[in-house]
């Protein structure tokens, strides 16, 4: 039988996690979202709106405050989670490496550091990243699992069938996940990385090695030259 995780293996999901996000997000982050920041043309600007905005920030209306307003909102909330949506199966794909499980319907298998027994798991991004169709696709593998289990008299229960959510609160699951919990479990964000790693702060090192990777870019100076680019089109526009 497989054993609990070691930690060898807990180093590989958090190298496979930063590469991932070296690779994957900051390049895209720099190459693209502060380059289409720094244009003016990206944006629908509301002139009644954007002195107001950059007095509230920064207590001043020069241009690069008014760069300064327009452009944090952009890449540090809705660019950057588009981007991160687009490649959460690619994030995924890159955790789990080494963890693949060979049963239809199944991502990973792994011992529960818990509970001890064998967990066969289906892996989700986060709290709303599934849809009603996902229900019963789900439910009708997890379900298929189990009767390939009793077949070859293997003791596969309905709580060795799980829901794994990589990120998330459980207060924050969608619907959709309740429906499912009411028949397999639903784990998610820390308590999944705990059971998976056998660490109970896991989640939070994975998040802290994640936001190290931006350290390595100093990605400060680039924000700092897309504001400051903005604030030399706004200057010629409106002052």
């Amino acid at each position: 039988m497989k054993k609990i995780m070691d930690n060898n293996q807990r180093k590989q999901i958090i190298e496979n996690a930063k590469t991932f996000f070296r690779n994957e997000i900051v390049q895209s982050h720099i190459d693209g979202a502060c380059k289409r920041a720094s244009k003016l043309s990206e944006y629908n600007v509301n002139p009644f709106l954007f002195k107001y905005l950059a007095n509230f920030l920064t207590g001043n209306d020069d241009s690069e405050s008014i760069a300064r307003a327009l452009v944090l909102p952009r890449i540090l909330g809705s660019s950057i989670s588009t981007s991160f949506g687009m490649k959460i199966q690619s994030l995924i794909s890159s955790l789990f490496q080494g963890l693949g499980s060979t049963t239809q319907g199944i991502d990973i298998e792994f011992i529960d550091a818990i509970d001890g027994r064998k967990k066969y798991c289906q892996l989700k991004a986060g709290p709303n990243t599934i849809n009603h169709d996902d229900v019963t696709t789900i439910i009708n593998h997890f379900n298929g699992v189990r009767t390939l289990a009793r077949t070859n008299n293997l003791n596969v229960g309905i709580n060795d069938m799980i829901v794994g959510v990589v990120y998330g609160d459980e207060a924050e699951l969608s619907s959709h996940y309740k429906r499912i919990g009411n028949t397999y479990p639903v784990i998610i964000g820390k308590d999944f990385w705990h059971r998976l790693t056998g660490k109970d702060d896991f989640y939070f090192e994975l998040i802290d090695a994640i936001g190290e990777v931006a350290l390595e870019v100093d990605a400060s100076k680039v924000v700092e030259q897309t504001i400051k680019t903005l604030a030399i089109e706004i200057e010629e526009k409106y002052k």
